[in-house]
């Protein structure tokens, strides 16, 4: 168990070192931050002494060197708009995406859940081809156009909800439903698949004889089977709503990390695009890294085979 965790975070490592060298690299051979931040007529000697003040007049392994010795003390540098720290700058937004990503996480295991058992409990009947056939068609969909749909219906259309963000649930709706429907189609098709599996296991048989009812049944012997693959699949699932947040955030106006990227990006704020990729990196691996922890806690088969090899 313990050489398992421990090549884990070292794999995590390597990972989020990666994503930071690949970042760095490009935000600084894309062009210069300096004459982004800076008027379009500004004098080329205060651009000059602007560059050298923040460090990057010095070549690109140099630089890259300073930023990982500074790392490693656990400063992520300055942003170029306000001189305030990055990191402190990001943190701010951190609470508003993990609200955002924590409930269409849940919308989509309970939509998603409830629509595989549901199919699979009427397997090969109309309603399996309809609830597979709209999960396949709504995963389809891009989640901008997804998130435009439900503003011109919602908000525009019928009035019942805000269409940007803001500090009420209400503002929440529609930015989680995006996410949550995107997402429910792969859970809906996995958890149908798990779940023609677990019906088909002898126990299953022997706990249909019973005169219990088909939603108990459903609910203590066939879930439980589909949890532990389901484990695998959330955390592919957080790693692509991560990655879909800067999307869902900047179409509904909401206060988060990934909106605040695509703004950094712009005015090419290296150290607060810098920062968010590394926190991004290490939530990724993180999932992965939780996944995998989560797999040997709750299956002794696959403990014996790593206490084997």
């Amino acid at each position: 168990m313990a050489r398992t965790v421990a090549v884990a975070i070292i794999r995590m490592l390597v990972t989020v070192f990666l994503a930071v060298a690949f970042v760095f690299i490009i935000l600084r051979v894309s062009g210069d931050p300096i004459r982004a931040l800076l008027p379009l007529d500004a004098p080329e000697d205060l651009i000059e002494a602007t560059r050298v003040e923040w460090g990057l007049d010095q070549p690109l392994h140099v630089q890259f060197a300073a930023y990982v010795g500074h790392l490693m003390h656990g400063d992520f540098g300055r942003s170029l708009n306000d001189s305030r720290s990055a990191l402190a700058i990001v943190l701010e937004k951190v609470p508003a995406t993990l609200l955002l990503m924590g409930t269409g996480l849940v919308v989509s295991l309970l939509l998603g859940t409830t629509l595989g058992v549901l199919a699979a409990s009427h397997r090969g009947t109309l309603i399996d081809r309809l609830i597979m056939t709209n999960a396949v068609l709504v995963h389809s969909v891009p989640s901008f156009l997804l998130g435009i749909v439900l503003i011109l219906l919602f908000a525009v259309g019928l009035g019942l909800l805000p269409s940007g963000g803001g500090p009420s649930l209400a503002h929440l709706i529609l930015p989680a439903s995006v996410i949550g429907l995107s997402h429910a189609g792969v859970v809906a098709r996995f958890v149908r698949s798990s779940t023609l599996e677990v019906l088909a296991q002898p126990y299953i048989k022997v706990a249909s004889l019973k005169p219990l009812p088909r939603w108990y049944m459903i609910a203590a012997h066939v879930l439980p089977g589909t949890a532990l693959p389901l484990l695998t699949l959330i955390g592919f699932s957080l790693g692509a709503m991560i990655g879909g947040a800067a999307i869902v955030e900047s179409i509904f106006a909401w206060p988060g990390v990934g909106r605040f990227l695509v703004s950094a990006v712009a005015r090419r704020d290296v150290a607060v695009v810098q920062t968010i990729v590394i926190l991004v990196a290490i939530m990724m691996a993180f999932a992965n890294l939780l996944t995998d922890f989560l797999y040997l806690l709750f299956d002794p088969r696959l403990r014996e085979e790593r206490r084997s090899a």
